[in-house]
Formats: structure tokens, C-alpha cells, sequence
């Protein structure tokens, strides 16, 4: 089958599209997580992702080259770690169509033979039915359940923990 996605590096230019489709998406995103939506939580946003310990990457059509969602690799650490913790969401009219589970597979492929990464970690609340089927499909392993891992939307909210290794 023909890769319909691609990844790529998100730059200042992309906060037009972005933004709009952040803001198309919101109540596909809550209450997973919240994408930046003005300019200038865009403009942290790529501050923060170009930091060594932080990787991002824009998930597009490869038809027309439209951004259907991100996945970002951060507090990415090295030595005899190797390790970095996932995050990603796809944008409205785009999910369910396959496109996120191409753009991991490209993330997981880059993370571990251009990274030279050991592991990567992504923590999805158990109710996130769609997280959890696409972080499946790609490979990882359940590991364990972390009660009030993260504070999202103002509350402490529990995550499953899945892994994948480098082969």
C-alpha cells in the first residue's frame, strides 16, 4: 500500500493552518489534551519543541500536504537511558482515516534508527478509546497504570502506560 502520510518538522509558517485546525478540533480534543490556540502558544510551542530534549513533527497528507495532526517525542534523554515520552493528537476531519497510525510508525521508525533511542513511552488516559487502539496498532506494550499521572483540563487524571523497545 501506497504511505499516504508524512512527517515533518512544523515551523512558524504552519501556525496559520494550525491554529485553524486546532480550533476546529477542540471538542475532538477534550478532554485528552489542548492544542496551542493563538499565536503566541504557537510560538511556545515551537520554542519549547526545538529545545535538544524535544522533537516534534507535523503529520500531513502526502496528497496535499495538509496537516492532519502532530506527534511530539519530549524530555528526550540520552546515555544509557535512551528514552522519550510520547504525545500527539490528530486534527478533526482527519481522524479515524489512518493517517496518525502512519505518522507514528514514521516517528517510532525515526526515533529509534535516527534518534538511536532505546524506548518510547506514551501515558493515555484508559478512557481515550481512539489513543489507545492507535497506540496498539503501532507496536506497544501496556506496562502498568499510573493514578493521577498528569494534570490535564485542571485535574490530576490517571494513564495507562505503553512502550515500545528498539528491536
Amino acid at each position: 500500500m501506497k504511505a499516504r502520510a508524512l512527517i515533518r518538522p512544523p515551523t512558524h509558517a504552519d501556525q496559520g493552518e494550525f491554529l485553524a485546525a486546532a480550533r476546529r478540533s477542540r471538542s475532538l480534543h477534550r478532554p485528552w489534551t489542548s492544542a496551542p490556540r493563538v499565536p503566541a502558544e504557537f510560538c511556545a510551542y515551537i520554542e519549547r519543541m526545538t529545545q535538544p530534549a524535544n522533537k516534534a513533527f507535523l503529520v500531513c497528507r502526502r496528497d496535499t500536504g495538509a496537516i492532519v495532526g502532530i506527534i511530539n517525542i519530549s524530555n528526550i534523554v540520552l546515555g544509557l537511558f535512551r528514552s522519550g515520552y510520547l504525545g500527539y493528537y490528530a486534527f478533526t476531519g482527519h481522524e479515524r482515516q489512518g493517517f496518525m497510525r502512519e505518522g507514528l510508525q514514521l516517528v517510532v521508525r525515526h526515533a529509534f534508527r535516527s534518534l538511536k533511542l532505546h524506548r518510547l513511552e506514551a501515558n493515555i488516559q484508559p478512557g481515550n478509546i481512539a489513543s489507545l487502539a492507535l497506540i496498539r496498532s503501532c507496536g506497544f506494550s501496556r506496562e502498568g497504570y499510573s493514578p493521577r499521572y498528569l494534570k490535564i483540563g485542571g485535574r490530576w487524571r490517571d494513564h495507562e502506560r505503553w512502550a515500545i523497545l528498539a528491536r
